[in-house]
């Protein structure tokens, strides 16, 4: 009997190398260490209790499919969350999806064909990978670097990396997992980008409010390029509420819409308790943003502080989002990443960073680097910190 097989496309997902060394840390809390998790983007921030009061309260009978571009009313309400951010579209621009994934799947699958290529500046969101394998499509990755904290590569790389098959660019900003916050004069340079060879704009703006230097610049802001420019943007990081899986794919392109509706309708539609939770955080109060944007600034200084006052530490400030990448004076941050849950602990304490590795699409780069995810309050990070420290002292393969 023939055995059964997995599809080529199984074989080449790749598994998340945020969280891969989960194994560890659980069994190094078996063990009773305290585990500091620095290795993902969950906001120990509290849920606004007025979007979790929407969902508690909601008076429905039966929990019913929405509309597949989401309910009227949350992209009513949408329509006034972008005017703020000056950003003006009419709620049938707006596709309502599964979690910003979904937004950055649809764009793939609607954009390109199989074989076709994908600029990223990397280091990039891991799942990006994963995306562009479900889609069939090939990440071309030009790299960004530590030494000028992860500014856009110089418009020569992007030339060089485009064929033929190239159909689109992507952009995170701010920076996942950098923190870089792109200025306007680097948008700009990718509009012009993307109008020489016909491109799209993928533009990733899941942490547009965490901006602590300067301001944020939308792609949407961008003149022109109405066509070329598609939005992704979610309401995990903006209202600590990732379990919502609530996302949206945004464009003033009318064809493009159109062909998204046929995925959109497909999946049938986004989470109806999800939406009640986001059209609720539209109405939160103006200075919101301000609270959680002073507490996340707050632990950036810290960090960033702590990281650089190591010996043979190097961490640039991040302009945005709640990520930090430091270079460590290390052999392998993988195997660094993996040790500091297996074998070390200081004071029954460790740390789980992400190691940067997984972040790069060129193979060898990040070995030095990790990702560092300042979700955590001032006194976790001051300990986990010195766990750090400590851990470079002692460390079998530091440099």
């Amino acid at each position: 009997m023939t055995q059964l097989t997995i599809s080529k496309r199984g074989h080449h997902m790749p598994p998340s190398p945020i969280r891969k060394l989960v194994p560890y840390a659980e069994a190094a809390k078996r063990r009773g260490i305290k585990v500091y998790h620095l290795n993902i983007g969950q906001p120990d921030i509290e849920t606004p209790k007025p979007v979790l009061d929407a969902v508690r309260h909601s008076d429905f009978r039966i929990l019913e499919y929405s509309h597949s571009a989401g309910n009227e009313s949350y992209r009513k309400k949408l329509v006034e969350y972008y005017k703020k951010v000056c950003i003006d579209i009419n709620y049938n621009q707006i596709i309502i999806t599964t979690g910003g994934s979904e937004a950055i799947l649809f764009g793939f699958m609607a954009c390109l064909d199989a074989g076709d290529e994908v600029i990223i500046p990397e280091p990039f969101y891991a799942n990006y990978n994963g995306f562009a394998v479900e889609a069939g499509v090939n990440v071309v990755s030009i790299t960004s670097r530590i030494e000028n904290g992860f500014a856009l590569p110089p418009i020569d790389d992007f030339e060089k990396a485009i064929t033929p098959k190239t159909k689109a660019i992507v952009i995170c900003n701010p920076n996942n997992p950098t923190g870089y916050l792109y200025s306007k004069e680097e948008m700009e340079t990718l509009k012009s980008i993307i109008l020489k060879h016909n491109l799209y704009l993928f533009a990733d703006e899941a942490y547009r409010e965490f901006c602590y230097e300067g301001t944020h610049f939308s792609a949407m802001h961008l003149q022109g390029v109405n066509d070329h420019v598609v939005l992704m943007d979610t309401i995990s990081k903006r209202y600590s509420c990732c379990g919502g899986r609530v996302g949206a794919f945004i464009t003033r392109n009318k064809e493009l819409l159109d062909t998204v509706m046929k995925f959109a309708q497909a999946r049938l539609s986004p989470p109806g308790l999800g939406q009640i939770a986001g059209e609720a955080a539209v109405d939160l109060p103006d200075n919101y943003f301000d609270i959680t944007k002073a507490e996340y600034k707050a632990r950036r200084n810290l960090i960033v502080k702590r990281l650089n006052a190591m010996h043979n530490v190097f961490c640039p400030n991040p302009g945005g989002a709640f990520y930090a990448m430091a270079k460590l004076p290390i052999d392998d941050a993988d195997k660094f990443c993996q040790w500091l849950l297996e074998d070390f602990h200081y004071n029954d304490q460790t740390v789980m960073l992400a190691p940067a590795t997984g972040f790069y699409g060129t193979t060898g780069l990040g070995k030095q680097e990790v990702r560092l995810a300042y979700v955590l309050n001032l006194d976790a990070i001051n300990a986990a910190m010195d766990c750090l420290e400590k851990a470079l002292e002692v460390y079998p393969g530091k440099v």
